[in-house]
C-alpha cells in the first residue's frame, strides 16, 4: 500500500568552463558554438591512436576556484580515469574523467550550497566535483525516437566539462530549481562560464521515492526544463507506486516539446564504466600554496553579496537574494543606490516590474537602453507625485525598450498627474452629473466613494490625483448631506 514515501532528488549538473580558450587536454580553440561540423577537432579530441593529453593548466585553476566557492575540500592529487562506455559521440570508446574510490579520487568533495526557499534556509550538500572532457554531440532529426538517423559533430569533444554531483537532499521541485539558480549565480561571479551559451549548462536529475527504484533524466539544458521534468516524474512514478507497482532503475530523456520522459536504456551501475588510472595522465600533486594563491583571487561570492546588501541597503534577505542571484541586476541595483537612498522602492520596482519587463521583452543586459539614471528618475517623479504609481508601471515598458528620459517626455507630453484642484472639481462635477445613482449610493454607504474615485480617475486616463479627487468629491457629499437635512 502506498505510505507517501520520502522523495529524493539529486542533481548532476555539467558545467562547461567557457571561459577556457582551449580545450581541456589538447591546444584546440574551445570557441566551436558558430563554426561548420568537425572543424574544432584535431588528433587528440579525436581519440587518435598514438596521441598524448595534456592537462590545460587553467581549466585546474578554475575548478579549484569553484571547489572553493562551494565550500568543498580539495584534493592534494590530481588523477584522472579512463570512465568506459560505448557511444557514438565517444571517439576513444571512453571519457577521461574522475572518480571516488580505491586508489582514486576527484578533485573536490564534501561541499555545500546554501538555498532559500518558501522563506527558509536550506543546505545542499555537495557529494563531489569531478574534471571531465566533454563528448561529440548527436544531432537528431527532429525527434530522438522519430529521427531516422542521427549525426555527430566533434566539435565539442574534449571541451573542459565540471560535473557537480549533489547528495539527494532535494525534495520538490522548487528547490531544485533554487540550487541551479544559486550555483549559476556563483558561477556566474567567478566569471568562468556563460551560463547562456547552447550546451554550456545541462542536468541530469535523479529522481525516486524512497525505498523505490531510482530513474535518471539526462541531458535536461534549462532550470524550467528541470522544473518540468521533475513535476512529470513525480507525477508518473507516484501513480506507480499507488498502483503497487515497481519503479524500474532506468535512463531516461525529457521531451521539451511534448513536456513528457522517455525511456532510453536500462540505468547503468559504477562497475559497468570499469574505470582505471589513465596511463596517459600520471597522478599530479596539487600545492596547498596553488590552492590559497586561487582562494585569495576569489571576488565577492553571492552568499556574501546578499549579506552586504540585507546590511548596506536595510532589506530583508528575499530581496537581496533575487537581486544577487541576477549579477546584471544586483549591479544595476548598485549603481541606482548611489542616487537614489529609498532602497527598499527602487529593490521594489526592479525585483517586480522592471526584471518582468526585461524577459518579456527577452532583453539581454548588455543590449538594454535604460540606465539606473532613467529608473532614478522615473522614482523621483513619483516621489514628488508628479506620476502615480499607476503612471510609473505604464511609462516603464517605455523607458526600458526604449530608454526615454522621462523628464522630458513628461513635460513634453504633458504626461503627468493632475493635481490642479479646478480642473479636478469641473471633471467630478461632470462625473456626478452623470452618476445619479453611484452619488446617493456614496451618501448612504462611505466605501461607496471609491466608485467615484475610480470613474474621476477613468476620465482622466489615472492622472488625476486620488487624494486630492477623493478630498474633493468628499467634500461634495458632505455638502449634500447638510443640504438635506
Amino acid at each position: 500500500m502506498y505510505s507517501n514515501p520520502k522523495l529524493l532528488i539529486g542533481l548532476e549538473v555539467h558545467v562547461q568552463l567557457t571561459k577556457l580558450k582551449s580545450k581541456l587536454f589538447c591546444p584546440t580553440p574551445a570557441d566551436y558554438k558558430k563554426s561548420p561540423p568537425n572543424t574544432h577537432v584535431c588528433p587528440v579530441c579525436l581519440g587518435l591512436p598514438g596521441t598524448l593529453p595534456v592537462v590545460n593548466r587553467k581549466a585546474i585553476e578554475y575548478a579549484i576556484a569553484v571547489a572553493k566557492a562551494l565550500n568543498c575540500e580539495i584534493s592534494d592529487k590530481l588523477i584522472f580515469v579512463r570512465k568506459h562506455y560505448f557511444y557514438p559521440d565517444l571517439p576513444k570508446n571512453y571519457q577521461i574523467s574522475q572518480y571516488i574510490g580505491p586508489g582514486f579520487t576527484a578533485i573536490a568533495k564534501n561541499g555545500y550550497v546554501k538555498i532559500f526557499v518558501n522563506g527558509k534556509t536550506k543546505i545542499i550538500r555537495i557529494r563531489r566535483i569531478n574534471i571531465e572532457e566533454d563528448p561529440g554531440r548527436i544531432l537528431y532529426i527532429g525527434s530522438i525516437e522519430a529521427s531516422p538517423y542521427s549525426l555527430i559533430d566533434y566539435n565539442r569533444s574534449g571541451i573542459t566539462l565540471l560535473e557537480i554531483v549533489t547528495e539527494p537532499d532535494m525534495t520538490s521541485p522548487k528547490e531544485a530549481r533554487a540550487f541551479l539558480e544559486k550555483l549559476i549565480a556563483i558561477l556566474e561571479y567567478l566569471e568562468v562560464t556563460d551560463p547562456r551559451e547552447e550546451g554550456a549548462f545541462r542536468v541530469d536529475v535523479n529522481i525516486s521515492f524512497e525505498g523505490f527504484g531510482r530513474v535518471e533524466v539526462k541531458n535536461i539544458g534549462s532550470i524550467k526544463d528541470v522544473e518540468k521534468a521533475l513535476t512529470y516524474e513525480i507525477i508518473r512514478q507516484k501513480k506507480i507506486v499507488e498502483q503497487g507497482g515497481k519503479v524500474e532503475r532506468e535512463t531516461r530523456h525529457w521531451d521539451p516539446n511534448k513536456g513528457i520522459t522517455i525511456t532510453l536504456r536500462s540505468k547503468e551501475y559504477e562497475e559497468d564504466y570499469r574505470y582505471f588510472p589513465d596511463p596517459d595522465l600520471p597522478p599530479m600533486r596539487i600545492d596547498k600554496n596553488f590552492i590559497e594563491k586561487i582562494s585569495s583571487t576569489l571576488p565577492e561570492l553571492p552568499d556574501d553579496r546578499i549579506n552586504r546588501f540585507v546590511r548596506q541597503y536595510s532589506i530583508d534577505e528575499y530581496r537581496a537574494t533575487i537581486l544577487v542571484l541576477n549579477k546584471w541586476l544586483a549591479n544595476f541595483f548598485e549603481e541606482a543606490a548611489k542616487i537614489y537612498s529609498n532602497y527598499k522602492k527602487l529593490a521594489d520596482l526592479l525585483i517586480t516590474d522592471f526584471l518582468r519587463w526585461i524577459n518579456e521583452y527577452e532583453l539581454m543586459p548588455e543590449n538594454l537602453k535604460v540606465t539606473p539614471l532613467h529608473i532614478v528618475k522615473l522614482l523621483k517623479l513619483w516621489d514628488e507625485g508628479v506620476l502615480s504609481v499607476k503612471m510609473v508601471k505604464e511609462l516603464l515598458p517605455r523607458v526600458i525598450k526604449e530608454g526615454v528620459d522621462i523628464e522630458t517626455y513628461v513635460v513634453s507630453s504633458g504626461y503627468m498627474r493632475i493635481s490642479d484642484r479646478e480642473y479636478l472639481c469641473k471633471v467630478i462635477e461632470e462625473v456626478i452629473r452623470e452618476n445619479p445613482k453611484a452619488v446617493r449610493d456614496a451618501l448612504s454607504n462611505p466605501k461607496a466613494i471609491n466608485y467615484l474615485v475610480g470613474l474621476v480617475m477613468k476620465k482622466t486616463e489615472s492622472r488625476a490625483d486620488p487624494q486630492i479627487t477623493r478630498e474633493i468629491i468628499q467634500d461634495y457629499l458632505n455638502r449634500l448631506r447638510m443640504e438635506g437635512s
